[in-house]
């Protein structure tokens, strides 16, 4: 157990999973926490990283920052998810080890498994075959990151813990179109697709002023970038992007959301609907993450008795899946979110795009025994997620 005094680093603790942490951190009564803004802080900056640690030496480190998206952003920047996140992990883990860092706990994802795993998940199914496609970069990332954890622990006797969280939702989460996971994205197409339903410019201006949208121009035969009243310059437009927000045209607004397949008439998902996943409130992963920070240690996540066939203790598996247990599909969510909102047209699914891995159930029975059971069921997380949605866009369209 961490004294309450201990100065802990949250990495990535304005997202979604590390303001979570840092707000369950606070409510347990420490108080002494550490926290950078990627304004001030690049992870990605060897030096910057290390003097960071020269400076502040904290005791415990949560590292939550990563580069993340859904399956449209994997597919398109390969590189950038493997690069960046294998850097950030080299940066954060090896200056915590050179500082003596008493306790360090890392965020990974379950999409480290095998594409064809059997289900439900169980952590020693890693490594066992291939992964899905999409997300091969940033999986192989996350596998060296609980590696390191792994390794630095067997060799040095550190006391790092790697946790690996289904897919997630709830406060804080990116709500944008193109890189977003899967559930917040349903509802913000969803909740677009509602307004414009039922006509209410207002809703759907307050909208894209908070979280204006890009398409590549020629998607929509328009001719460049930041045509759409100047908008494009407000949100750091790139050259040949369309970018619309609260200030366009309505011809602009409709041909940027028809793109993302949002009509009044109807939204249009990408894939079948077919894929089962299993979903957690960002709340109680966080939860669940301080739990094992301040009650697991490394020796509690692994069986010291199984030897190989030379007599050697294989230490490896260490890592914790962190869930429900429990699976819904796509088109179930889908379904719910529409109820949940609203919206009186149809819900469309474009067979032509990607599934991804049609099953990802976790096996949490590891985390049961260390003593954590989830809460929050899917219909109170959809509900408790768009009221989060709707307050955010009346505080900011306020200007509060």
């Amino acid at each position: 157990m961490l004294d309450k005094n201990a100065k802990i680093y949250v990495a990535g603790h304005r997202g979604l999973v590390g303001s979570a942490i840092w707000n369950n951190l606070q409510q347990r009564g420490y108080t002494n926490l550490v926290g950078r803004t990627h304004s001030e802080l690049d992870l990605l900056d060897g030096a910057a990283v290390r003097e960071f640690f020269d400076t502040e030496r904290p005791d415990a480190v949560v590292l939550a920052a990563a580069h993340v998206g859904g399956i449209m952003a994997n597919l398109q920047y390969r590189a950038d998810f493997i690069w960046q996140n294998l850097q950030i992990q080299q940066n954060v883990i090896g200056e915590s080890f050179r500082h003596g860092v008493k306790k360090l706990l890392f965020l990974g994802s379950t999409c480290i498994y095998p594409r064809e795993a059997p289900q439900p998940m169980k952590e020693d199914c890693l490594l066992t075959s291939p992964l899905e496609y999409t997300n091969e970069p940033y999986a192989i990332a996350k596998i060296a990151g609980l590696k390191m954890c792994e390794s630095f622990n067997i060799q040095y006797g550190t006391n790092y813990i790697a946790v690996m969280p289904t897919n997630l939702y709830g406060p804080n989460d990116n709500f944008h179109l193109e890189n977003s996971h899967v559930l917040p994205a349903m509802i913000r197409k969803i909740h677009l697709a509602k307004c414009l339903n039922e006509g209410d410019w207002e809703a759907v201006r307050k909208d894209l002023g908070i979280r204006p949208v890009s398409v590549p121009a020629e998607k929509i035969g328009k001719k460049s970038a930041g045509t759409a009243q100047g908008c494009a310059q407000k949100a750091g437009a790139q050259a040949g992007k369309f970018i619309v927000d609260g200030q366009s045209p309505e011809e602009d607004i409709l041909a940027v959301l028809a793109y993302y397949g949002i009509t009044p008439e109807a939204v249009t998902l990408w894939g079948t609907g077919k894929p089962m996943r299993e979903f957690l409130w960002s709340e109680e992963m966080a939860d669940a993450s301080v739990h094992v920070l301040l009650n697991v240690d490394f020796k509690d996540t692994y069986d010291a008795s199984v030897k190989n066939t030379d007599g050697i203790t294989e230490i490896r598996n260490c890592h914790i899946n962190v869930g429900t247990g429990k699976e819904i599909s796509i088109r179930e969510v889908a379904e719910k979110i529409v109820k949940e909102i609203g919206f009186r047209g149809e819900l469309r699914w474009d067979a032509s795009k990607p599934d991804g891995t049609l099953r990802k159930l976790t096996d949490v029975s590891k985390l049961h025994s260390l003593g954590w059971h989830h809460k929050v069921e899917i219909d109170e997380g959809i509900h408790r997620l768009y009221e989060w949605y709707l307050k955010g866009i009346c505080i900011n369209h306020r200007g509060v």
